[in-house]
């Protein structure tokens, strides 16, 4: 079988064949790995987004020992600084371009958290033009927390002298946000996405703006990197074949 290879001068490209077929089965292999550990990771955000809300001291509490509280459902107590209000450039997928209102509140326990209130249209992006949606007084909400990430390769710079923000600046927010509380009041270090219900008077701004579904299409990139797999197998054996029944005529 080796001297027919050599013959038809197979050897070369039988060896590089093996080659590439086992890096395209491997790409494959670990694509498959890969969506079962994104599985596992959208099941772990969905169960912590809709599970019970716990108290702001316990979300502290797992702060503090692992910092693991991403997604945690959590329940505030406090009273908005609307005055304080920072606004972050998005795009609803049914409202078009807008803004997510953050909005300092000052927990009972003497914690500044930056809230992402919700979604508000370009048009609606000063307060006077909701203001049934500012809430006066001690409230309680629930929220998702979301920890700060840092800004994008291409994403446009923080204008803190415009309030104007196109990510979720925390330091930048945050400097804007201090002068909100009175007296000795520490910042937490994360956000919280207020849930969808209830909703705000006026409806304006509309909460539940957190993304619970991952990306995931690890499926698809397995089955592009199996596939090319396949047709490397064809093409080989097509390609020998030929050079097989050069070497016979």
């Amino acid at each position: 079988m080796l001297r027919r290879l050599r013959q038809a001068g197979l050897i070369w490209p039988t060896l590089l064949s093996i080659l590439g077929l086992a890096v395209l089965l491997s790409l494959g292999t670990w694509q498959v790995q890969r969506k079962a550990w994104k599985d596992g990771l959208q099941a772990r955000i969905a169960a912590r987004a809709k599970a019970e809300p716990v108290p702001l001291s316990q979300v502290l509490q797992i702060w503090r020992e692992t910092g693991d509280v991403e997604y945690l459902h959590v329940r505030l107590t406090g009273r908005f600084a609307h005055g304080r209000e920072q606004h972050v450039y998005a795009i609803d997928e049914r409202a078009g371009p807008g803004f997510h209102i953050y909005t300092p509140l000052e927990a009972t326990a003497r914690q500044l958290v930056l809230v992402n209130r919700g979604f508000v249209p370009s048009a609606m992006k000063e307060p006077s033009r909701r203001p049934a949606g500012q809430l006066a007084g001690e409230i309680t909400l629930t929220g998702v927390v979301r920890l700060p990430v840092p800004r994008g390769m291409f994403t446009p710079k923080s204008e803190p002298d415009r309030n104007m923000f196109y990510w979720p600046d925390y330091m930048g927010m945050l400097s804007g946000a201090r002068g909100a509380a009175e007296g000795d009041v520490a910042p937490v270090a994360f956000f919280v996405e207020a849930d969808a219900d209830p909703a705000n008077p006026g409806g304006w701004p509309k909460g539940g703006v957190t993304r619970l579904m991952l990306s995931n299409r690890h499926l698809e990139y397995a089955l592009t990197w199996y596939g090319l797999a396949a047709t490397l197998i064809g093409v080989y054996f097509a390609f020998a074949a030929g050079r097989l029944r050069l070497l016979r005529a």
